[in-house]
C-alpha cells in the first residue's frame, strides 16, 4: 500500500506567483505588439503631414483633423460613397451566405437523397482549389452576362451557396442538433420546410452569426474580388477607394489615407461587438453533442 498522500485538490492545475506573473507578462506584451501598428494609425490620422513618418511616437505632437475632412472630400467622389457600395456589398453578402448555405448544410445534414455523400465529397473538394483558378472563367461568364462593372458578381454567387466553408460549419453545427426534434415534428405533419424554418434555424443561432461575422469581415475587407469587377469610381468600394489616396507616379495623402482606414474599421468594429456573444458560442459549439 503506498503511503503517498496526494496533493491538495485546490492546488492541483494552480500556478505559482511566479508563473502567473510571467504568464501574464508576456500577454500583455504580445497584445501590445499587436495593437501598436493600429495604434499608431490611429495618431497618425489625426498627426500634421510633415509629422507622420518622422516620429515612431503614439502622441501626436498636435493635434489635426484636417486628414479626416480632406480624405473625406477630396477626391472626385465622396469617400461616403465607398462606405455605402462596401456596406451593400457586405449586407446582401451575408444575407445570400446564411440563407443559401444553411439550406445546403440542413440538405446535408437531415436530409436522404442519392448521392449525398458524393456531393458532399466534392463540395469539401472546392475548399482545396485557389481562387484564382476558377478567376478567369468566372470573369469570361460574368463578362457575357454583362455583369461587371456592377454589384452582381459579388453578390450573386453568395445566393447560390458557393461559400463551401460556411456549408461544412453548418452542417457540423445541425448534426449536433438531435433527430428526435425532426421525428417529433414530422410526427405533427411538418415537412422538411418546416422543421428547418421552425426548428433548425431557431437552434442554430450561433453558427448563423459566426458565418453572419466572418462573411461581413472578409467581404468588408475584400480588396482583389472589386479590383476585377468594379471599374467606375461610383461603384468603388472602401478598399479600392484607399487606394486612391497612394500613387506612386504623383503624390500621396498619407493622412488621408491613415484617416479613412481608420474610419473603415469602425463597422467592423461594432458589427463584431454586438454579434461577440454568438460568435463565441458558435465556435465553441460547432461540432459538439449537446
Amino acid at each position: 500500500m503506498s503511503t503517498g498522500t496526494a496533493p491538495p485538490p485546490a492546488t492541483i492545475g494552480r500556478r505559482g506567483p511566479l508563473a502567473s506573473l510571467l504568464v501574464h507578462t508576456a500577454l500583455i506584451a504580445a497584445s501590445i505588439a499587436m495593437l501598436y501598428p493600429l495604434l499608431w494609425m490611429v495618431s497618425a490620422s489625426v498627426r500634421p503631414e510633415d509629422e507622420i513618418f518622422s516620429s515612431t511616437s503614439l502622441w501626436p505632437s498636435a493635434v489635426d483633423i484636417s486628414s479626416y475632412i480632406r480624405g473625406w472630400f477630396g477626391l472626385d467622389v465622396s469617400f461616403g460613397r465607398f462606405f455605402w457600395n462596401s456596406l451593400v456589398i457586405a449586407v446582401l453578402t451575408v444575407i445570400g451566405n446564411v440563407i443559401a448555405c444553411s439550406l445546403a448544410a440542413y440538405a446535408f445534414a437531415r436530409l436522404r437523397f442519392a448521392g449525398r455523400n458524393f456531393w458532399f465529397a466534392i463540395m469539401l473538394g472546392t475548399l482545396m482549389i485557389p481562387y484564382h483558378v476558377t478567376l478567369i472563367p468566372q470573369y469570361v461568364l460574368f463578362l457575357d452576362l454583362g455583369w461587371v462593372n456592377t454589384i452582381l458578381p459579388l453578390v450573386v454567387p453568395k445566393f447560390l451557396a458557393s461559400d463551401a466553408f460556411f456549408i461544412f460549419l453548418m452542417v457540423q453545427f445541425f448534426r449536433g442538433i438531435p433527430r428526435e426534434l425532426d421525428e417529433a415534428a414530422m410526427m405533427d405533419g411538418c415537412g422538411p420546410w418546416r422543421i428547418y424554418w421552425k426548428i433548425m434555424l431557431p437552434l442554430s443561432l450561433p453558427v448563423l452569426a459566426t458565418a453572419a461575422i466572418f462573411s461581413f469581415i472578409w467581404t468588408w475587407d475584400d480588396f482583389f474580388g472589386p479590383l476585377i469587377y468594379l471599374n467606375d469610381m461610383n461603384t468603388y468600394t472602401i478598399q479600392l477607394g484607399l487606394r486612391t489616396f497612394v500613387d506612386s507616379s504623383s503624390t500621396s495623402d498619407w493622412g488621408g489615407l491613415f484617416a479613412m482606414s481608420t474610419l473603415s474599421l469602425v463597422p467592423v468594429f461594432f458589427f463584431f461587438l454586438f454579434f461577440q456573444r454568438l460568435l463565441i458560442e458558435g465556435i465553441a459549439t460547432t461540432g459538439m453533442k449537446r
